[in-house]
């Protein structure tokens, strides 16, 4: 990797538990300067590869590829956790700035026509090289992944096609931060204990925080991040509160002015079907579903279909079910209130618990790793291995007080 100056955590190999990397002295600016630094190692090691002049055999063809590029790895898995679980300005600019920087770099290596040459070479002795049944697979995606990334096309077409990539990954890019902008700026100052009804103390505590987060102390707010917008649609038994909240979340990106997403997701739609089209398949769909189980959409459809009228009936039965007991409860019917209903065929009893421990090990999953809060870390070990369980939640919006024992990051 290209030098980077001794302060910069990822510059030297991580002695910290298990080998996580040390959230605590990792800031922003270290992020680009890391992420190039790897994409530079990155690219000088695919070359080497390409340009091996031994015969060509799996070691030094399919394992060198997978052992190729660890720094970016690294880099790149601590930069994207950050920016999806946590982000702020200052990732949101590098996000921006790596997006076409990634896409040209790994539509350069996917269209490498050096490269490309010995994984097809490769490929077409297959049969003779007496491969594990896993290392025959990892070779036929691998094999596919280069023919997927264009790199059986002329000279004209891979120049199209690398463009496309770029402005797709610049494009994705934008309408996830429009989204997140316009959850950022919302908020629904409630002011009074009325406008709580229903809500667990967990929540409330969430919304004070994030009132008094936006200068309203002594208030609550509705904002759109899952961990406020979802209990309080599950549990607030204020019908017209509700209505402003939801709607509020189907909107993000459809506001107008510059965070709205319609003509982001426009472009993408043309620039996709075209991509496929260069690829020589009828529509995106076409293109993703190939390396897939499904392989064709009309497979989707097919099994959409089989499940189609009988759920549909179900969902017919249920909708009347439901439609009653809206009307017994004078047509306020939180979500908590109808999982609970006998026509229901899960429960919410269990799916926002009130204790902080409780609530992440419950979230996690869904939130992601937020890495300016807790870790807690769970292990068990047999002998000399040791397994390692990792979950990471924003206790800050949950509870006050952090876990016990906790195991920095």
């Amino acid at each position: 990797m290209t030098a980077l100056p001794a302060d910069n955590p990822f510059a030297a190999p991580w002695t910290t538990p298990f080998g996580l990397p040390p959230f605590a002295s990792i800031r922003p600016e270290h992020l680009a300067p890391a992420l190039h630094a790897a994409l530079a190692a990155h690219a000088a090691e695919v070359e080497a590869i390409a340009g091996e002049t031994a015969p060509v055999s799996f070691a030094n063809v399919i394992d060198a590829l997978e052992r190729a590029g660890e720094d970016l790895d690294r880099a790149a898995a601590v930069f994207y956790n950050l920016a999806g679980a946590d982000t702020n300005e200052a990732l949101q600019a590098i996000e921006r700035e790596m997006a076409p920087v990634m896409s040209r770099h790994w539509s350069a290596i996917g269209m490498n026509p050096a490269l490309f040459a010995r994984v097809d070479a490769l490929f077409a002795m297959k049969d003779s090289l007496d491969l594990t049944p896993e290392q025959a697979r990892v070779l036929d995606l691998t094999h596919k992944g280069f023919v997927r990334a264009g790199a059986r096309l002329g000279e004209a077409d891979k120049t199209r096609l690398k463009a496309i990539n770029e402005r797709l990954s610049t494009l994705g890019t934008q309408f996830s931060q429009n989204v997140l902008k316009d959850e950022a700026s919302y908020a629904l100052i409630l002011d009074s204990e009325a406008d709580l009804a229903g809500l667990p103390d967990f929540l409330k505590a969430a919304m004070a925080k994030a009132a008094e987060d936006r200068g309203h102390a002594g208030k609550h707010a509705v904002t759109l991040p899952r961990s406020i917008i979802e209990p309080f649609l599950t549990f607030s038994t204020r019908r017209d509160l509700r209505e402003k909240a939801r709607k509020a979340w189907d909107a993000r990106g459809a506001n107008g002015g510059e965070t709205d997403n319609r003509a982001v997701v426009a472009e993408m739609v043309r620039l996709r079907a075209e991509k496929a089209r260069l690829l020589g398949y009828a529509s995106f769909a076409a293109f993703k579903l190939d390396d897939t189980m499904a392989k064709t959409p009309a497979a989707v459809r097919g099994l959409l279909e089989l499940v189609w009228a009988p759920a549909r009936r179900k969902a017919a039965r249920e909708a009347a079910d439901l439609a009653q007991l809206a009307r017994s409860e004078g047509q306020n019917l939180p979500s908590m209130r109808a999982r609970s209903s006998p026509t229901s065929s899960s429960t919410g009893s269990s799916r926002h618990p009130s204790s902080a421990p409780a609530a992440c090990s419950g979230w996690c999953s869904g939130l992601g790793p937020i890495w300016r809060a807790i870790i807690r870390m769970f292990a068990s070990g047999r002998s000399a291995t040791v397994r390692a369980g990792i979950s990471a939640c924003s206790w800050a919006t949950i509870s006050p007080d952090p876990p016990s024992a906790p195991v920095p990051g």
